[in-house]
């Protein structure tokens, strides 16, 4: 985060020198408001950039087993450019080095965790194993003490990302 900070001031500080230097090149005729619209403009495109290239830059970090299964874009009011370009702003990853195969009464059941990933003020991870039967498409999460919850049981379509980077 405070590199982030520090990268808003040194884009600031850099469009703001551009700005002088385009205010002293004109021979002072550019008026002097010149040099914070500049330094503004820079801070609030590094801004953009950083909010876009979020999703781009936790997905490198990622092992080259892992997977994205979903992912959320959102749109808000007081950033009117997510209404022409939508910024993502969590995603789903599973990591496919870590499925564990299970057969039970004839049925492919594969163990896997499911990485959830939001874009807040500090970057947030939450994690939680599930199982899913490969034959029925049934998802089943498991709670923290190991034990399965029946009742957020949930069937996927056989061309759901999920399912298909679990089971294929």
């Amino acid at each position: 985060m405070i590199w982030h900070l520090v990268a808003l001031a040194a884009a600031g500080l850099g469009a703001a020198g551009i700005g002088f230097l385009l205010r002293a090149a004109s021979g002072r005729k550019l008026p002097k408001w010149i040099v914070p619209v500049f330094a503004g403009m820079g801070m609030l495109t590094y801004q953009i950039y950083y909010e876009y290239y979020w999703f781009e830059h936790k997905q490198s970090q990622l092992p080259a087993s892992s997977v994205v299964v979903a992912t959320e874009q959102q749109q808000a009011i007081w950033r009117p450019w997510t209404y022409l370009l939508p910024m993502t702003v969590g995603f789903s990853v599973v990591d496919r080095s870590n499925l564990a195969e299970v057969q039970l009464d004839d049925n492919q059941i594969k163990r896997f965790i499911l990485y959830r990933f939001q874009k807040e003020y500090v970057d947030l991870v939450s994690h939680q194993p599930h199982l899913l039967n490969c034959d029925t498409q049934e998802l089943v999460p498991e709670a923290d003490d190991g034990s399965l919850r029946p009742e957020l049981m949930r069937k996927l379509d056989s061309d759901d990302p999920l399912y298909l980077a679990v089971c294929r």
